[in-house]
């Protein structure tokens, strides 16, 4: 039996022994032991067991089938590449998954010194805002809060969103050529809020990240600041030696 202590909810404590055991001693589709052989291994609940596996799913590492068991999920495919496509929705349908993006908010605002700083436009200048949660496979996986020049997307609205990705909007409705996509990313920890959307705990690590996207005229057509789960993403890049 292993001891619990601190102020921590049990079932994340369990989460977290089991997640290491399974990123450090385990193989992906490895078998975990059955609810019932866990409750007594650890001297916990059913309850309390079952909420910490639902944990590890919700984070992608175990994956349950009917009448079989709990397995360990196979995450080193995982990688989104840096050096490739950026458009969540390619990147999420190339691994393997079903993308879904939930438009949260879409208005107009000004743009203040820091977006005009960033987007090269003019204090004042108007653009729409965009906040959206991405998921993959139902996971909640980022959010994006996305700032667009009205001038460029004059017609633009939140009903668009629902029908294509942003990048087939540029290209098929505004004739946009994306030229390049700089990504800057930090580590940080979640905030209630965001928590909260992403079925995270306050506190948790995520991926902080600002995207400058600029058309084939080196002109900036999106800005984009995302919060993704650390859980969830892994970055590679890929250098290639000229």
């Amino acid at each position: 039996m292993t001891a619990f202590m601190g102020r921590q909810p049990l079932y994340e404590q369990l989460a977290n022994m089991l997640r290491y055991r399974i990123e450090n001693e385990m193989d992906p589709d490895d078998p975990l032991p059955s609810e019932r052989e866990l409750s007594d291994s650890y001297g916990l609940s059913r309850t309390t067991v079952r909420l910490a596996l639902q944990e590890l799913e919700h984070m992608g590492l175990i994956y349950r089938q009917r009448g079989r068991g709990t397995f360990v999920a196979d995450i080193s495919e995982r990688a989104t590449d840096l050096m490739g496509g950026y458009s969540f929705t390619d990147q999420q349908r190339q691994l393997g998954r079903v993308p879904k993006t939930t438009t949260l908010e879409f208005d107009t605002i000004e743009a203040n010194k820091f977006l005009a700083q960033h987007m090269h436009v003019i204090l004042g200048e108007k653009l729409f805002r965009i906040k959206r949660l991405r998921s993959a496979d139902d996971v909640p996986m980022m959010l994006e809060v996305t700032y667009l020049p009205v001038s460029q997307f004059f017609s633009l609205t939140a009903h668009d969103l629902e029908q294509k990705s942003l990048y087939q909007i540029f290209e098929e409705d505004y004739n946009i050529k994306i030229g390049v996509a700089e990504e800057e990313f930090k580590a940080s920890i979640a905030r209630s809020d965001d928590a909260t959307l992403l079925q995270i705990s306050e506190g948790s690590p995520v991926l902080s990240l600002t995207r400058t996207t600029y058309n084939d005229k080196n002109i900036i057509v999106e800005f984009t600041l995302s919060v993704a789960r650390a859980d969830q993403f892994r970055y590679k890049i890929v250098h290639t030696r000229s």
